[in-house]
């Protein structure tokens, strides 16, 4: 036997050695674009996007677009979460023949941001959402951003923003509580799931925004290009015992387009609308308010 032949035999003993909840682990599915597991974390990654959710040089404190103080902004942002019809929530490659998984959990999502404005219209961007439960859903995600505007603050202003999402989100995707019940379900008798997704969304953005109302009201337009490596991760304990840890993996491309307006309802304090869309996905919508601490 060739030397290869030996090693292909112990990876195959080794593989036989493994208990049955050990080797599900090295488990992986990565089914393409156009399949129902694609569309569906596609469609969560749209809300789950750090955004701009800002006019460019207008959403952080001291931002002059092009020079300026520095300064601090405290946002807590709300957005909408798309819900996702039962055919596409349905697996069509990694668990053929499972019924639809249960993914409108949460109608929406809330995110503190923190935005720093720097000299030269550099601006900083972060948010953390604490691992804290919320109707099954307990998320611990991280958004971080470095944006660059040029123009004038009364006028017109130009942004490049690039941004990343990571972290993990934990909920009872594969099988809720309603599932572990129904005995056509093969979640019937198990565990209810914590299934965990790890976004991993990272992009670059280009905007516009304009000057209105002296100066109170600025509305924006952009555009922008993302790339998604989402990674779910099932984790479900049939009736039997048997514990599934199914690795799904999808690599994505996607083309966005975001537009908005920030109102100053004071010199500390202003409010943003905004819609973000994936055409190849879905849109959400994102309201923002924002505080200035500082000069």
């Amino acid at each position: 036997m060739t030397a290869r032949g030996w090693v292909r035999m112990a990876a195959l003993a080794a593989g036989l050695a493994l208990p049955p909840t050990l080797a599900a682990q090295y488990d992986a599915c990565r089914p393409g674009a156009a399949s129902n597991e694609a569309k569906t974390l596609a469609i969560f990654s749209v809300p789950l996007a750090f955004s701009q959710s800002a006019p460019p040089g207008g959403g952080h404190a001291g931002d002059r677009a092009g020079g300026g103080s520095a300064g601090l902004t405290l946002g807590l942002e709300a957005a909408s979460v798309p819900s996702v019809d039962p055919a596409t929530a349905t697996p069509t490659i990694c668990r053929p023949g499972k019924g639809p998984e249960n993914t409108d959990l949460l109608p929406a999502l809330a995110r503190p941001r923190l935005g720093l404005a720097l000299p030269l219209g550099l601006a900083l961007e972060a948010s953390w959402i604490p691992p804290v439960r919320v109707n099954g859903v307990k998320a611990n995600l991280i958004g971080l951003a470095l944006s660059r505007s040029v123009g004038h603050p009364d006028g017109l202003v130009a942004a490049v923003r690039a941004h990343a999402t990571f972290g993990s989100i934990r909920a009872p995707v594969t099988c809720d509580r309603d599932a572990t019940g129904d005995p056509s379900s093969e979640c019937f008798h198990g565990e209810v799931s914590d299934d965990r997704l790890a976004p991993n969304i990272m992009g670059v953005e280009a905007s516009v925004g304009w000057s209105m109302a002296g100066g109170r009201l600025r509305p924006y337009l952009g555009s922008g290009y993302s790339r998604l490596q989402p990674r779910f991760q099932v984790s479900f304990t049939n009736q039997f015992g048997a514990l599934d840890t199914t690795r799904v993996e999808v690599n994505l491309d996607r083309a966005v387009f975001f537009g908005g307006a920030a109102w100053q309802l004071s010199d500390h304090l202003a409010i943003t609308g905004e819609i973000y869309a994936v055409p190849a996905d879905a849109a959400t919508g994102r309201l923002v308010i924002r505080r200035t601490l500082g000069s």
